[in-house]
């Protein structure tokens, strides 16, 4: 009994919705990092930017619509939280401005830590408001994840119907158009033997 359910204990650990990424910045340059997410996904972030003198860097996270879900001047440090309204790419965005100019200002260091999902949900906060147990919060925890799997195997059969239904689509077009291309050359073909055959006619070269 204990192997298997230790074994679940394990699955948030080995199925996590985290991206963590570090990279330096250069002044009066823009870094954008992308990333898919489904419907109705809780997305947290936390970053930290190293600061440098006279140099403004502005963080951005917009969706493929260009619509801003957070917005940040001179941002050198905090946290962001958004739920998504679809599936969907989502672009987050660092921008340095410096009137320095480039080469005189050393780059800066972005750290980025974003969470969606299972893994972005508090539950010590969770288990204060419904005074659950470290137990109870264990089986909500895989309750949840349980349901992002289905979710997800969901969407992977609705993105499968999808290119079935474009493939077939496809099929039929292309088949269709070798009929229509057949069906022109056949005529092409007809239409030479008639005009070859009077003009041979016309010059009593056959009768």
């Amino acid at each position: 009994f204990l192997e298997p359910f230790a074994a679940l204990l394990l699955l948030p650990v080995l199925i996590e919705s985290v991206f963590s990424i570090s990279f330096f910045l250069p002044v009066n340059t823009r870094k954008c990092l992308r990333e898919e997410i489904h419907k109705d996904v809780l997305v947290t972030g936390e970053y930290e930017i190293s600061e440098q003198a006279n140099t403004k860097t502005n963080l951005k996270i917009t969706d493929s619509s260009s619509h801003t879900l957070y917005s940040k001047e001179d941002a050198t440090k905090g946290k962001f939280a958004f739920t998504t309204e679809d599936y969907d790419m989502f672009e987050a965005c660092f921008e340095s401005k410096s009137p320095m100019g480039t080469g005189r200002v050393p780059d800066q260091l972005v750290n980025l830590d974003m969470k969606h999902g299972v893994e972005a949900k508090n539950y010590e906060e969770i288990a204060k408001v419904e005074k659950l147990k470290p137990l109870e919060v264990e089986l909500r925890r895989l309750e949840d994840l349980s349901e992002s799997i289905v979710n997800d195997f969901a969407y992977m059969k609705k993105r499968e119907e999808e290119m079935r239904d474009t493939n077939e689509s496809t099929n039929t077009r292309v088949l269709y158009f070798s009929i229509f291309s057949m069906c022109c050359l056949i005529g092409l073909a007809t239409w030479q033997v008639f005009y070859l055959r009077r003009f041979f006619k016309a010059k009593k070269l056959i009768e």
